[in-house]
C-alpha cells in the first residue's frame, strides 16, 4: 500500500462525523417524517436505497415513494448537534431533539 492511500485511509478513519436530527417530506401528501442520525452526511442515501429497493420499515414513508416517487420526496436538516465524545450522551440529546422536532413538524417517525 502506498504512503499516500495510507494517509488517505487514516484520515478517512480520523473524520468527524455531524449527528443530528432531518426531515423527510412529501409535497404531494403533506407528510413529514423525523429521524434522527448518527451521521446526517449518509443517511439520505441509507434511506432513499431502502426505498429504492421497496423495504424500508416506515410503511407510510414506503408507500408516499411508492405513489410519488423520488422526485415527490424531498430531506432536509432540522438540527445539527455539537461535538459529543460520549455516545450514550449523543444517544439521548439525538432521542429528546427528534421528539421535539416531531411534535414541531407534526410528523411520524422513521
Amino acid at each position: 500500500m502506498s504512503i499516500d492511500r495510507k494517509a488517505a485511509t487514516t484520515a478517512y478513519k480520523e473524520r468527524k462525523t455531524i449527528a443530528g436530527i432531518f426531515v423527510v417530506r412529501c409535497a404531494a401528501s403533506r407528510e413529514a417524517w423525523v429521524g434522527q442520525a448518527p451521521n446526517l452526511e449518509t443517511i439520505q442515501n441509507r434511506i432513499w436505497f431502502t426505498l429504492r429497493q421497496g423495504g424500508h420499515p416506515c410503511r407510510s414513508l414506503q408507500a408516499a415513494w411508492n405513489a410519488h416517487g423520488e422526485a415527490g420526496l424531498t430531506f432536509g436538516e432540522c438540527e445539527r448537534l455539537g461535538d459529543e465524545d460520549n455516545a450514550y450522551v449523543r444517544n439521548a440529546l439525538l432521542k429528546e431533539r427528534a421528539l421535539h422536532w416531531r411534535a414541531e413538524l407534526k410528523a411520524d417517525a422513521i
